[in-house]
């Protein structure tokens, strides 16, 4: 599970690639969700209830039939389908993956290892580019940039975790509420990602993904009381959560995205994932002579109200603050020089250097010559009127 970014204006998909990918938490459920009674008190022996009111104690919660994530799966396959016919590899280059599948074959290795497409098709389907949201008024791309995927691998570890946590969670709490988390994950972890990654273009659901991650910690923070095992569920939940984030410190993955969308998730899920108390629902469900034997339970606790408060603030204040500094041109690495750190950490294996790859070309009858800027260097290719699209996608490969 991972957000890619891709660096711009090269075709090369470098910058989400040698891309590492998130490993998918597709393990990550709760080990435990049983309900139990918080305080309920038992009725006196002339007031117990026969055999069939009893089962209504125990009564669960709703469980929904879960179509919306599974739609979402179906839209992004569907997205990455376009992408790779506008992308057409053939028309632009020599060596393409998977030669049968005509205009759906994939870009070279060197240029996507993914099974993907270039950045220019990425780029043309709404990919998320810091200079065309804020400078091209194209903010619609903080949305679309979470419905498409860099490559095969990339949609593949996403979808498969999209459909083992988001079902779960549409199954316990409704379509419009996950359906909710999901979206505003997704552009809490956009808006993040384009606060600090300036040099290169971002996409992939990953950062929705982390949402609902984060939705399911505060769901279990919020709804504490009412859950059995619960210091195994937060232990799990938290070492899973830590280890897709610590992998999202590779380089040419966006970790921005992800930990924006896990906090706008984190948040999202105190406001829309809160459960009224059990001996409250108990209540509800059992005759009125019953009920009136036993002690009024409120529906929600104190603490439940107070964090949806403060996360309902914090959610406005976020998310205003962050559109208000995007659309002003704010870039974060010039105030926090040690951020970038958080999405990249170099070492002896690997460079952190997101700078934009460029080439010096010249043509020559059926020569093409070109000379990379990054690295200095030359190679000259058997071609003849090279179109800009080709000569980026060489660049990509002579400076990768």
């Amino acid at each position: 599970m991972g957000r890619e970014n891709h660096q711009i204006p090269s075709s090369d998909i470098e910058n989400n690639n040698n891309p590492k990918i998130v490993i998918p938490p597709s393990s990550q459920s709760r080990n435990d969700n049983t309900i139990h009674p918080v305080s309920t008190d038992t009725p006196s022996a002339a007031n117990t209830p026969s055999s069939h009111q009893q089962m209504m104690f125990s009564k669960p919660f709703k469980s929904w039939f879960p179509w919306l994530i599974p739609s979402f799966v179906v839209i992004n396959v569907v997205l990455f389908l376009i992408t790779m016919s506008i992308n057409n590899c053939p028309k632009n280059s020599t060596s393409c993956i998977g030669g049968f599948l005509g205009r759906f074959s994939f870009q070279p290795f060197k240029e996507n290892p993914l099974l993907g497409p270039t950045s220019d098709s990425l780029d043309k389907m709404g990919a998320l580019e810091v200079n065309k949201v804020v400078h091209g008024g194209e903010g619609w791309r903080l949305f679309t940039c979470m419905w498409l995927h860099a490559g095969v691998f990339h949609i593949l570890a996403n979808m498969l975790s999209l459909l083992f946590i988001g079902i779960r969670l549409e199954q316990e709490f409704g379509f419009v509420r996950i359906g909710l988390l999901y979206i505003i994950a997704g552009l809490g972890g956009s808006l993040l990602s384009a606060l600090f990654i300036r040099s290169s273009i971002s996409v992939g659901a990953s950062g929705a993904l982390f949402g609902l991650l984060g939705g399911m910690l505060s769901e279990l923070i919020t709804n504490w009381t009412i859950y059995a095992n619960k210091f195994a569920a937060m232990l799990t939940l938290v070492v899973i959560i830590a280890i897709n984030l610590a992998v999202g410190i590779l380089p040419h993955v966006d970790n921005f995205a992800h930990i924006g969308g896990f906090v706008s998730g984190f948040l999202v899920g105190f406001v829309f994932l809160m459960r009224p108390q059990f001996g409250w629902v108990n209540q509800r469900n059992v005759p009125p002579r019953i009920a009136a034997a036993s002690s009024a339970k409120t529906k929600h606790k104190t603490y439940q109200y107070v964090l949806w408060v403060t996360a309902l603030i914090l959610l406005i204040v976020g998310f205003t603050v962050g559109l208000v500094l995007l659309f002003r041109g704010f870039d974060g690495n010039k105030h926090c020089s040690w951020c970038h750190y958080m999405s990249c950490i170099p070492t002896k294996r690997w460079s952190c250097n997101n700078d934009p790859v460029t080439c010096m070309s010249s043509q020559s009858l059926n020569q093409l010559n070109l000379t990379c800027s990054n690295n200095g260097k030359t190679n000259t290719y058997q071609m003849s009127n090279a179109t800009d699209n080709q000569i980026r996608q060489l660049c990509a490969q002579l400076c990768g």
